[in-house]
C-alpha cells in the first residue's frame, strides 16, 4: 500500500494549574476592606461586616469552581497555519487566528503573577475589536509563554537589523521628567477622592476623624498668607513623589529594541511586567508629544502611530515607545522607530528672514531632490491666530470674571461685608488670565504647522501639548474637511487624514481653506483628485 502517512495534528496544551490562584486575587480587596473596618473601630465586627465575610465566602466558593471548570476546559494550540484556543462548558468554542494576521505578542505580569511566576499572553491581530482582535491566555509559566511568543512570531522575518537594533534602554536620569506632568497636582486629588470613596464605603467618615479634624481647625486658626502656600507645596511635593513612583513602575528596566527586521519590542515595568511587539509592516508613523511642562524642562514622549494594537483605549497605552525623557534622546528614539530621521521641525528655517519657496509657504510637496534635511513647515493664516484668542477669551477669562462679580453684586443686595471681595477679585482675575490667555494663544498658533518631508506628512500643533506627526503619507486612506460658520469667515478649514492606525484619524487645524485641497491631493495623490477643477482641462461635455 503505497502512499504518505498523515501528519499528526498538533498537540492541545493547557494553561498553568495557578490559573486558580491568580482567579482568587479579587480577595485582597474585600479582605483588605474588612481589615481597615476593624481597624478604624478598635476591633469592633459590626453585623454588616460579617454578612460581607458570609458573601466573600460564598463566593470565594463559587469562583473557586467557575475557574476549575474554566481551567479543565480550557486548551489551546499552534498549528502549521494558525493559533487555536477552545473553551467553554455548555456551550462549546473555538477561537482560531492565522498566524500570518498575529501582529503583536504581549506578555503582562503583575505583581501576583510574577509571585507565582506565570505570566499572561495576548495575540494581537489586525482587527481593532477586542472580541475579534485577540487572544488571551491566563496564565501561563514565564519559560512556556517566551516559547509559545516564539511559535507565533516564527513567520517573522529574523535576518539581522540594520545598526544597533537597541534604540534606548532606562536611565534613571529620566526621573527628573516624571514630575513635569499636570497630574503631579491632579493625581493628589484623584488618589484623595479614592480614599474618601473607600472609606466612605467602609462606613467611616474621614472628617470625623480625630487627625483630619485637628489639622483643618491648626488650618484654619493659622495665618493664610503661610498656611496656603505650605498646602500647595505638600500638595506638589506629594504629587511629585506620586509621579515618580508611578513612573518608576511603569518604565523600570525600559528596553527598546528591534528583536528582529519586522519587529519592534518594547519591554517595561518593576512591579507589572509587559513585553509588548509591533511589527514593522503595521507601523504607520511616530508621535513626538511636548507637554508644556515637559517641554519646559527639555523634555518629550514618542508614541507609535500603528495598527493592530487594539481598539482605542488599548491603542492609547500599548503605543507608548518612550516615556518622558531629555528631547534629543526622544528624537533619536523616533528616527529609530521610524527607520529614517525624524522630520523635526525646529530648525533656522523658522528664523526670522528666512526665505521660502512658494511650494513651502503653501505646504505643498517639494521636488523629491529638493527635500532637505528638516522640513520647513507652512505658516498658517494670521485668522487661526486671532480664533485662539477669542476662544480663549470667551472660554477662560469671560465666565470666570463674570462668576465672580455677579457673585459679588448678589451677595451686595444682601448686605455682606466680603461681597466687595469678590469684586475685586473679579477684576484682578480678569486682569491675570488674559495676557495669561493671549500668550497661550500665541503659543499655540506658533506651533502650527504642516508639510511633507520625503514620504512623510508632517503636522504640529498644539499648546498644552505640542505634538509633532511623521505619518506615512501612503497610509492615508482619505480625507475629511471641516469648517464652521466662523471658520469659514476666516477662510479656515480643519483637514483630518484618515489611517487604518493610531487614533483612526489625525487633524491638521485651521489651514487655509484655499490651499487645503491642493494640499491633500498633493500629500496623497488619487484620493480627491476627482472632486478637484483644474482651470487646464477641458470640461467634460
Amino acid at each position: 500500500m503505497s502512499g504518505t502517512a498523515p501528519r499528526n495534528p498538533a498537540p492541545w496544551r493547557r494553561l498553568d494549574p495557578r490559573t486558580l490562584l491568580v482567579h482568587c486575587g479579587w480577595l485582597a480587596a474585600p479582605l483588605g476592606s474588612l481589615g481597615l473596618t476593624a481597624l478604624a473601630t478598635g476591633g469592633r465586627i459590626t453585623t454588616g461586616a460579617w454578612i460581607t465575610l458570609a458573601a466573600v465566602a460564598a463566593s470565594f466558593a463559587v469562583v473557586t469552581c467557575v475557574g476549575l471548570i474554566r481551567w479543565a476546559r480550557t486548551a489551546f494550540r499552534v498549528t502549521d497555519e494558525s493559533f487555536e484556543v477552545r473553551s467553554g462548558l455548555l456551550t462549546r468554542r473555538l477561537r482560531s487566528v492565522p498566524l500570518h494576521r498575529i501582529r503583536t505578542v504581549d506578555l503582562t505580569a503583575t505583581p501576583l503573577h510574577r509571585l507565582l511566576g506565570v505570566t499572561v499572553l495576548r495575540a494581537g491581530t489586525a482587527s481593532p475589536s477586542e472580541s475579534g482582535g485577540a487572544l488571551s491566555l491566563e496564565a501561563l509559566t514565564v519559560a512556556a509563554a517566551g516559547k509559545l511568543r516564539a511559535e507565533l512570531l516564527a513567520r517573522a522575518d529574523t535576518g539581522a537589523t540594520a545598526g544597533d537594533p537597541l534604540l534606548a534602554r532606562f536611565s534613571p536620569r529620566w526621573l527628573r521628567y516624571a514630575p513635569l506632568t499636570f497630574w503631579v497636582v491632579g493625581g493628589v486629588f484623584v488618589a484623595v477622592g479614592t480614599v474618601y470613596r473607600v472609606l466612605d464605603g467602609m462606613g467611616i467618615e474621614l472628617w470625623k476623624l480625630g487627625p483630619v479634624r485637628r489639622a483643618a481647625e491648626e488650618f484654619g486658626s493659622s495665618l493664610l498668607w503661610l498656611t496656603i502656600p505650605a498646602a500647595l507645596l505638600a500638595v506638589l511635593t506629594a504629587g511629585a513623589i506620586g509621579a515618580t513612583a508611578l513612573y518608576t513602575e511603569n518604565w523600570w528596566n525600559y528596553r527598546l529594541e528591534w528583536a528582529d527586521s519586522r519587529t519592534l519590542r518594547i519591554r517595561r515595568g518593576l512591579f507589572t511586567t509587559r513585553a509588548v511587539t509591533i511589527e514593522r509592516a503595521r507601523l504607520r508613523g511616530v508621535l513626538l508629544q511636548e507637554p508644556l511642562l515637559l517641554r519646559a524642562g527639555g523634555g518629550a514622549l514618542v508614541r507609535a502611530v500603528a495598527g493592530g494594537l487594539g481598539n482605542r483605549e488599548e491603542n492609547r497605552r500599548r503605543s507608548a515607545v518612550l516615556p518622558p525623557a531629555p528631547r534629543p534622546v526622544a528624537l533619536r528614539v523616533a528616527g529609530g522607530t521610524l527607520r529614517s530621521p525624524f522630520p523635526d521641525p525646529e530648525s533656522a528655517a523658522d528664523a526670522p528672514g528666512a526665505e521660502r519657496s512658494g511650494a513651502e509657504r503653501s505646504g505643498r510637496p517639494s521636488p523629491p531632490a529638493a527635500v532637505p534635511a528638516r522640513p520647513v513647515l507652512a505658516r498658517h493664516p494670521r485668522a487661526a491666530l486671532r480664533r485662539r484668542q477669542l476662544r480663549g477669551l470667551l472660554w477662560a477669562v469671560l465666565p470666570g470674571a463674570l462668576v465672580l462679580a455677579g457673585s459679588g453684586l448678589a451677595l451686595a443686595g444682601a448686605d455682606l461685608a466680603f461681597a466687595p471681595v469678590l469684586l475685586h477679585a473679579a477684576w484682578i482675575y480678569a486682569a491675570v488670565t488674559t495676557p495669561a490667555v493671549l500668550w497661550l494663544a500665541r503659543d499655540a498658533y506658533r506651533n502650527l504647522g504642516h508639510g511633507v518631508h520625503g514620504r512623510h506628512l508632517v503636522v504640529r500643533s498644539g499648546t498644552f501639548s505640542r505634538d509633532t506627526l511623521a505619518l506615512e503619507r501612503a497610509a492615508i486612506a482619505a480625507w475629511t474637511f471641516t469648517s464652521t460658520p466662523a471658520g469659514r469667515r476666516s477662510g479656515l478649514v480643519t483637514l483630518t487624514a484618515a489611517v487604518a492606525a493610531g487614533e483612526g484619524g489625525y487633524r491638521i487645524p485651521d489651514l487655509a481653506a484655499a490651499d487645503a485641497p491642493a494640499f491633500a491631493a498633493d500629500t496623497a495623490p488619487g484620493i480627491i483628485d476627482a472632486f478637484l477643477l483644474h482651470p487646464d482641462r477641458p470640461a467634460d461635455g
